[in-house]
């Protein structure tokens, strides 16, 4: 397995990437995660959102890994179920 790589070291700017990735990754997940965003810190990047099922939280994170090689530091996705209430509406 190749280590991660941190976006200072290939010379691109992080920012740039981190966008991309996020509205990648927003169309993948089709409305699973709501809120989705990406936060770039030096070591590496954290999700966040909220999702109504820890699959949805898990899809993300795997679309992330799939997608880039730069670390994943926390998956702050919130797991907050819809309730039913909102559902009938």
């Amino acid at each position: 397995m190749n280590p991660p790589i941190i976006a200072a070291e290939v010379g691109f700017n992080l920012q740039d990437e981190i966008d991309q990735l996020e509205m990648d990754v927003q169309r993948q997940l089709n409305g699973r995660v709501r809120d989705f965003r990406l936060l770039g810190r030096p070591d590496g990047l954290i999700l966040r959102g909220r999702a109504a099922t820890y699959h949805a939280k898990q899809l993300a994170q795997h679309a992330i890994m799939a997608a880039t090689r730069l670390p994943i530091c926390a998956n702050e996705i919130e797991v907050c179920p819809v309730s039913l209430e909102l559902m009938q509406t």
